[in-house]
């Protein structure tokens, strides 16, 4: 676990951040949530995790079913009201809240400039680390080669690229391997994958045959979506790679639970008893 961050001229005020955890962390994934306090609050951050707060809207909004997404965006818009910041480990549900949940209220001024003003405090994880609070160094390490997935909205949306890659290279005992096409889409893209199920599973594929070339022994991405296709599609393949959120590996998390697919370590019987 890491005990601080270092920075380069951090801002004097420490912010109050409202963690966006997500859907899919909440269910699946949590450690990612734990992660992510973890890296704020290092960074000077008083951070938060309103109860309140719901799906971003994108899986309705991208279905076209706009009523559902716009319930979803007032909650949002009240649950998360007062922060200076609100932070997501996920380019995905970061890029649905600062781009498209202003667009639900078109036609409705009062709420579109409230839903403007709200969109400008939200970030996805790593690029505010980096971008926002000047942080370049984290005291985490990981014994092994890396490879990095951008996400198709962490990279096209929010503008995450350099930043993860700034702070992997001050990870004691990490080295990088570049697939020859990190930018490339893993076929995961919400409903994309469900509507155009054979598409996506040769997308996953390209992309699991990529990070085995890189001679990396784990892969690493921004959105826990694209995560879990790659560890699953790289399971069924039987590909020796393991898969996690590039926030647990930042935040010294690696050794409190398995890769993202991988079986959880079932004690013995006895084991544990005094």
């Amino acid at each position: 676990m890491p005990d601080s961050l270092s920075a380069q001229s951090p801002p004097l005020k420490s912010p109050r951040v409202a963690l966006f955890v997500t859907c899919l962390v909440d269910l699946h994934r949590p450690s990612v949530g734990f992660a992510a306090l973890r890296l704020l609050e290092a960074a000077g951050c008083r951070v938060e995790v309103p109860r309140a707060q719901t799906c971003c809207g994108q899986p309705a909004y991208n279905s076209g079913d706009r009523a559902t997404a716009r319930d979803l965006a007032r909650r949002i818009l009240d649950a998360l009201a007062g922060y200076d910041y609100v932070v997501a480990p996920s380019g995905s549900c970061a890029g649905m809240l600062r781009h498209h949940l202003p667009h639900l209220f078109d036609d409705d001024p009062n709420t579109r400039a409230k839903a403007d003003a709200f969109a400008a405090r939200v970030h996805e994880l790593v690029s505010f680390l980096v971008d926002v609070r000047g942080v370049t160094h984290v005291e985490a390490r990981y014994e092994g080669n890396v490879t990095y997935h951008d996400s198709c909205s962490g990279l096209r949306e929010m503008g995450v690229k350099a930043q993860a890659r700034t702070l992997l290279a001050s990870v004691d005992g990490l080295t990088l391997k570049e697939m020859n096409e990190p930018e490339t889409c893993c076929g995961f893209g919400g409903t994309f994958s469900v509507k155009y199920p054979e598409i996506s599973v040769r997308m996953a594929s390209d992309k699991t045959r990529d990070a085995a070339s890189s001679g990396a022994d784990t892969l690493l991405a921004g959105d826990l979506g694209c995560l879990l296709n790659i560890a699953g599609r790289a399971a069924r393949e039987g590909r020796d790679i393991r898969v996690r959120h590039v926030a647990e590996v930042l935040a010294g998390m690696t050794e409190e639970l398995p890769p993202i697919g991988a079986p959880t370590r079932v004690a013995k019987p006895g084991e544990g008893r005094k």
